[in-house]
């Protein structure tokens, strides 16, 4: 069960799109630095912040998903709890979510065009150097979710085409408290919860230990350890110091091969891989320091560090047989596709406020220097020793990068403000095939510069509307395994979006709104070297996404409240015809992007009647291709992935907690009412979204 670790705030608004307005317009003399910290929070970088204000500060859109919301719905991942979020795509392909498949706004939800974080960290196993998606962290250490669209999310980069999403863990509290949670699957989850600090409240300390066992929905179980550690210190009256560390563990029963056509349309399921296993641990530690110089400036300083393991072991298949009996049938060998990752980063954010030309500005000057590294080994094993063998495969991949960003708000007037920034990376990936000497050839090294410029307006109409319009320019780089493919410079550009965005948002006491209307022009999008070997030396091509998002929360009264959101992406298109090396047309210009529907809705009615809140709430996502021909029938295929367009499908989910006291309550939730089967996406096999599930939970705090 998800607690809640902020104190509950019982408005009946647009939970996962709250729209602060900063008291209906903007204030010239700004409050000072120290008079806007929360110093019963440890010091960390934020996405969009704490104050009621920073919403309206942005040119963008801005969703957050609050620790209420958390508590109410009480999602099974963090994937689970963005599905709500106007412009997010998600593939629902396992319950829980462990790696994630997160698309906004049209891009594609099985890429990762959208920067993730945790407390101002990345947290993608690599941005340079491998796929960002095989860590996806655990939503019971989250208290809130912060999305941030537009200019301002340069400031975070790279890989900000989509945006920037931003995990909020929990803060220290003191006491204890226990939460159980069990269900379908044979689901059995306890965490434990404990803070304390001085008299004083000059230290801190908080920790949180979650264990999670599960047969998993297809026999696809999992058994995972989270823990995290926070300690903070305040340093005289304006230093203030955190420490983080997590030590995450999962062994998860879980593979790329689904179920064959004919089982699932007779309402199969069965684990189609039962022996094949996904192993992932990760460990980081994070150090933030932040100074309060004076009443109008601000440093903070991140110092972050991580490792973390992959280690896939996938059975190879006997097609002739597979063919044969409509299932996989697996051989006595297996690979095990095995990943380490480390990565060492520091960065430092001034932020302060002036009157340069005689008005009030806000700016942000920052710098960031980070070094990656994954070691990617295959090994050759067999049924007999399943976890050892003959090394195969063994490559370095490293990068590191330096960026420098400016930013600076310039409030025109009390009701104006104009935001210009400017971030530049400089980034150097290289490849190193251990197995070769250097007679052979055993290295390759790539480069880029990237300069990246936006600029974003807001202008607050009246205390009930507020416009913004943002205009910047964002890149994603070309991974290792892309960029220095075969050992060579393949000349890859990184992937470059010009993104537009125009929205208005506001409100009043019973009703919230956000309407944003975006366009992302891409001038290079990288095929990955892994989809198609022909495409191993190109760069990619033009393509086209936009589309309008809109949110609108009511409070209907007698304790009822009703939030919905709705994206339409009328175009995520290939702009161009894509070609083979041998001339051949593989993508003929004007077809759809995978896996971005065209429609995605979200329906919540929630009530509230003393201890008792409840929520009813309806997700639907539209039709969506699986390959770049989209094409139509799903097609099976033995060597390669299953294509075929995905129909759309409704899922129906049911949630209540009641609080007997300040210190106990009790919850409980029914996903897929009306157990609707449907497909999640097609990969080796068809993954078949998660069947009709119960979960029932109790929290007690001492």
């Amino acid at each position: 069960m998800v607690t809640n670790t902020l104190p509950r705030r019982r408005s009946h608004c647009l939970r996962t799109q709250v729209l602060i307005l900063a008291g209906g317009s903007f204030v010239a003399n700004l409050p000072a630095f120290a008079e806007e910290i929360d110093v019963s929070r440890l010091p960390t970088i934020v996405v969009v912040g704490h104050a009621e204000s920073d919403i309206a500060r942005q040119p963008g859109a801005v969703t957050i998903v609050t620790t209420e919301e958390l508590t109410l719905k009480q999602p099974r991942s963090t994937e689970e709890a963005l599905r709500t979020v106007p412009g997010v795509t998600i593939k629902p392909e396992e319950e829980t979510a462990i790696v994630a498949n997160i698309g906004v706004r049209g891009l594609s939800s099985a890429d990762y065009k959208t920067l993730i974080l945790e407390d101002g960290v990345p947290v993608a196993p690599g941005l340079f150097v491998g796929n960002g998606r095989y860590y996806n962290p655990r939503v019971q250490r989250m208290e809130g979710i912060e999305i941030l669209k537009g200019a301002a999310s340069l400031r975070y980069g790279p890989s900000t085409i989509g945006g920037v999403i931003n995990y909020i863990t929990k803060q220290p509290r003191d006491g204890v408290e226990l939460a159980v949670r069990t269900g379908s699957f044979n689901t059995r989850e306890a965490s434990l919860e404990l803070g304390a600090s001085t008299a004083s409240d000059e230290a801190r300390f908080g920790a949180l230990v979650t264990r999670a066992r599960s047969d998993g929905f297809m026999d696809k179980g999992y058994d995972m350890t989270d823990v995290v550690l926070k300690m903070g210190l305040d340093i005289g009256s304006n230093q203030r110091l955190s420490i983080k560390y997590t030590d995450y563990d999962n062994d998860a029963n879980i593979s790329y091969r689904g179920l064959f056509l004919r089982d699932y349309q007779s309402g199969r399921d069965y684990n189609p891989a039962p022996d094949d296993w996904f192993l992932t641990g990760r460990r980081s530690l994070d150090l933030n320091h932040e100074w309060l110089i004076g009443d109008s400036a601000r440093l903070n300083t991140l110092v972050y560090g991580s490792e973390m393991h992959r280690n896939y072991w996938r059975y190879a298949t006997d097609n002739a047989a597979s063919a044969a009996a409509g299932r996989w049938v697996y051989t006595d060998n297996l690979n095990g596709n095995n990943r380490e990752f480390e990565r060492f980063g520091v960065e430092s954010r001034l932020q302060f406020e002036h009157a340069i030309f005689g008005i009030a500005n806000e700016a942000e000057l920052g710098l960031r220097y980070m070094d990656e590294e994954m070691q990617d080994r295959t090994v050759a094993a067999t049924r007999a020793t399943p976890r050892t063998g003959t090394i195969n495969k063994d490559v370095i991949d490293s990068a590191e990068s330096l960026a420098f960003y400016a930013q600076n708000r310039f409030l025109l007037t009390e009701r104006f403000s104009v935001t210009a920034g400017l971030r530049a990376e400089r980034y150097e990936q290289q490849r190193k095939d251990r197995r070769r000497s250097v007679a052979q050839g055993n290295q390759a090294d790539s480069s880029n510069t990237e300069l990246l410029p936006g600029l974003g307006v807001t202008y607050q109409f009246t205390p009930e509307l507020q416009m913004y319009a943002s205009v910047y320019k964002a890149f994603s780089p070309a991974l290792n395994g892309d960029a220095l493919n075969g050992l060579d410079d393949q000349q890859l550009d990184a992937e470059r979006s010009v993104n537009i965005e125009t929205g208005v948002r506001g409100g009043g006491k019973r009703l919230k709104y956000e309407l944003a209307l975006f366009r992302m022009q891409f001038d290079n999008q990288i095929i990955p070297a892994n989809s198609n070997s022909q495409f191993q030396v190109t760069n990619g091509g033009k393509t086209l996404h936009q589309g309008i998002e809109a949110g609108l929360g009511l409070a209907l009264g007698a304790g009822f409240s009703l939030n919905a959101n709705a994206t339409y992406i009328a175009d995520a298109e290939f702009d161009g015809d894509r070609f083979t090396r041998d001339g051949t047309l593989s993508t003929p210009d004007g077809n759809r992007i995978p896996y971005t529907p065209e429609w995605v809705a979200n329906l919540t009615l929630e009530h509230e009647i003393g201890g008792l809140r409840s929520a009813l709430s309806l997700h639907h996502t539209g039709a969506q291709y699986t390959d770049v021909t989209n094409t139509r029938e799903i097609a099976e295929s033995l060597t390669g992935f299953f294509t075929g367009r995905i129909d759309s499908y409704t899922v129906l989910d049911l949630s209540l907690v009641y609080d007997v006291s300040r210190n106990l309550s009790f919850g409980g939730t029914i996903k897929n009412l009306t157990d609707e089967r449907y497909i999640a996406s097609l990969r080796q096999g068809i993954y078949v979204g998660p069947e009709r599930s119960f979960d029932v939970a109790a929290r007690y705090r001492f």
